[in-house]
């Protein structure tokens, strides 16, 4: 088998699965990309098998630590294990991530379950190379309706995959409904954000609605409206969604009208809404919100830019507490593994400094069960969340 010397200091000799190329001390074995190779140290120990591609910053991804080719076996048994840990996590919901990357030892696929219709994404080279075995054990162990394939994420230029969306086994599905909770969603599963739906978020929708009874609610961000529609059943006063695209703001008058509420939809920058609207509060307007939820997408894609990125978060935050009614509250999330809990909770610190403002946390927020967090790799935790309070007359 081909492989790969690695560096003394590399990350995965404290457990991390990934080596860059600059973690590489030599390459044996003339190995070609998507091929499996051997990873070994500096002493020729057997380190365990990886996922190769040279054009990639992550040139090696291990998926066990043992002698292991990506065969038919391996896969069937690796994506039954994470099927069982979905149902036993959560045995009632049709609306189900049930293989996630690194989290289930898969690395870049990503497979997500719409009631009887299956979504794939292959998001390395490895996995797209075995894509046809991986469909047919999807097949034989779930029986879908049908599979349709995904590869429309920025992601796979660095894996060199072209993106394609297609529908790769059985029926093409319509648009359909299907509930999560409290909330039915209008489901096209070859357009939208991600594969269908943010189903990292479907719990955090009925947690931040709990505070959402006789409230007036402002969801920016809204993607679908997930958080403004849970708002809507759960008693909001008034709700209004904001995004800039309106293919989301149409998703999300479809769902409202599929849930009988009643939800203000506004096409605009989300920065520029609440830009106008502090300016309005400035100028002596009202507090028009008891309730505003901050899901924007990820501000940063690596290190470098994480700095500007919290200079975003706390922009965000800074106006939507000054739009804030006495005793309001306040929910923000962030979605990128760059920026990590302490340092997005300095962003609400500091934007808090600045309105000036007091906030008591009511409720801390994370990924759903179906994205497993690893322990050795970090960047599986990557979905954090806060709800807090606006104290009056501080």
């Amino acid at each position: 088998m081909a492989g790969l010397i690695i560096s003394p200091r590399a990350r995965i000799f404290q457990g991390h699965d990934w080596v860059y190329g600059t973690e590489v001390r030599k390459i044996f074995g003339n190995p070609q990309p998507g091929d499996v190779v051997a990873l070994k140290d500096f002493k020729d120990r057997f380190l365990g098998s990886a996922m190769f591609n040279p054009h990639s910053q992550i040139v090696a991804r291990r998926f066990s630590r043992r002698k292991q080719e990506l065969n038919g076996d391996f896969f069937s048994r690796r994506i039954s294990q994470a099927v069982e840990l979905r149902r036993r996590r959560l045995p009632e919901e049709t609306l189900t991530r049930l293989v996630w990357s690194e989290s289930d030892g898969l690395p870049g696929l990503i497979v997500d379950r719409y009631a009887d219709y299956l979504v794939v994404q292959t998001l390395t080279i490895a996995m797209e190379c075995r894509l046809p075995i991986i469909l047919n054990v999807l097949e034989d162990l779930l029986s879908p309706r049908g599979i349709i394939v995904r590869n429309d994420s920025p992601m796979l230029a660095a894996e060199g995959i072209s993106p394609s969306v297609r529908v790769a086994r059985g029926q093409q599905p319509e648009p359909f409904a299907a509930r999560s909770g409290s909330v039915q969603f209008m489901i096209d599963l070859q357009t939208g954000q991600k594969t269908g739906l943010y189903l990292d978020q479907l719990d955090n929708y009925a947690a931040v609605a709990r505070f959402a009874r006789g409230r007036r609610v402002l969801d920016c961000f809204c993607n679908q409206g997930g958080f403004a529609l849970a708002c809507a059943l759960a008693g909001a006063s008034e709700v209004t969604a904001v995004d800039v695209s309106q293919d989301a703001m149409d998703a999300v008058a479809r769902n409202a009208r599929l849930n009988g509420v009643s939800v203000q939809c506004v096409t605009d920058n989300a920065f520029d809404f609440l830009k106008k609207e502090a300016a309005l509060v400035r100028d002596g307007g009202e507090h028009k919100w008891d309730l505003i939820i901050l899901d924007p997408p990820s501000f940063t894609r690596n290190k470098k830019s994480v700095h500007d990125a919290m200079r975003g978060y706390k922009e965000i935050h800074l106006r939507a507490m000054k739009l804030l009614a006495p005793g309001g509250i306040l929910s923000t999330f962030c979605c990128s593994h760059h920026a990590g809990a302490d340092l997005f909770r300095e962003s609400v610190l500091d934007a808090a400094i600045d309105a000036p403002a007091t906030l008591r946390l009511m409720q801390q927020h994370g990924q759903r069960a179906d994205h497993p967090v690893l322990l050795n790799i970090p960047e599986t935790e990557y979905l954090k969340g806060f709800t807090y309070e606006l104290l009056p007359g501080r």
